[in-house]
């Protein structure tokens, strides 16, 4: 392999989001920072490849790790489309963590409104504990 065919150190992308699944911590129209084939845990946010049609990338919190691959939920519990539908998502469809969001800037018409959009447009999406959750399950 010569050095013009080496991959990126960091290979990143955006995506978007569409649909309340992820809600709150994702909102439809949501850009992403995806950290293509990073290191993953559970509780990370990761973009996936739907187990049943592959041609339509998912965005999920990653759960636990199972012998079949991911098992993934949304956040938004009352939104279908997650493992308690099609199960695990095998370890090769898993595509990146999300590192960070972006809400796009809307229709600001006032100071307050484009101050509140800079103040909360970009974050990171971290981890976080799923015990709780499975516990609840």
């Amino acid at each position: 392999m010569t050095e013009h065919e080496r991959e990126p150190r960091v290979p990143l992308g955006i995506a978007e989001v569409m649909g309340p699944s992820m809600y709150p911590t994702l909102k439809h129209g949501d850009q992403l920072l995806v950290h293509y084939r990073a290191p993953v845990k559970p509780g990370d946010v990761a973009v996936l490849k739907h187990p049943l049609q592959q041609d339509l990338l998912i965005v999920k919190r990653l759960v636990e790790r199972r012998d079949e691959g991911w098992w993934v939920l949304g956040d938004n519990p009352g939104a279908e489309g997650d493992s308690r539908v099609f199960g695990a998502v095998p370890e090769e469809l898993l595509l990146g963590r999300v590192r960070a969001r972006y809400r796009p800037l809307g229709d600001q018409r006032s100071a307050r409104a484009l101050v509140s959009w800079l103040v909360s447009a970009v974050r990171p999406v971290p981890a976080r504990s799923v015990s709780r959750r499975l516990r609840a399950r």
